[in-house]
């Protein structure tokens, strides 16, 4: 695979590689005994591991790798329809590569074997929909504080579910004591 540049900025980027080792191998392709084989296949300068999948395909027995990527990794299924017999048939094992695995960093990776890149998926998100919300000062002319403001829905909505939270939090703490003594 040519290099790659992944820019600090990049959010929502799920990239898939599989792993083409025999099975003894692939078990040890992901110990971090101060080599850390997969990071240098990756070729990448820095990677978090919490951001990292490896994993052997065959675990996702009664799931499928394109149902995997679609409720764990949030990918849709309209990205992978065109991948789905490719996805279906892969065996051996497998690595999902986040975003959020190079830590906001600026960096080139050039993956090479045992690497071998299958797909660059992408987060299906919703948009997200700012609302326009009155400031106090728009709401009650000559009060920046907001301090004589009235109690709003949206102020009510969130008392309730504090107090849902707080009423659910004191139910749990009775049945701990409860439960200890």
């Amino acid at each position: 695979m040519s290099p790659t540049r992944i820019k600090g900025s990049e959010h929502g980027v799920v990239r898939l590689f599989a792993v083409d080792l025999p099975p003894e191998e692939a078990r040890r392709f992901d110990q971090r005994n101060g080599t850390w084989p997969l990071r240098a296949s990756l070729g990448a300068d820095w990677l978090d591991p919490d951001h990292l999948v490896y994993f052997d395909i065959g675990d996702l027995e009664g799931v499928g790798l394109t149902d995997y990527l679609t409720e764990g990794h949030g990918i849709s299924v309209e990205e992978l329809a065109p991948l789905r017999q490719m996805l279906d048939q892969m065996t051996g094992h497998a690595l999902i590569v986040t975003s959020q695995a190079f830590g906001g960093r600026d960096q080139t990776i050039t993956p090479r074997a045992p690497l071998r890149h299958v797909a660059t998926l992408h987060e299906d998100r919703p948009p997200v929909i700012f609302e326009h919300l009155p400031s106090d000062a728009a709401t009650h002319p000559g009060s920046a504080s907001g301090a004589d403001h009235e109690t709003t829905p949206l102020t009510k909505g969130r008392n309730r579910r504090m107090a849902l939270v707080l009423l659910g939090l004191l139910l749990a703490a009775l049945i701990l004591v409860a439960m200890l003594t």
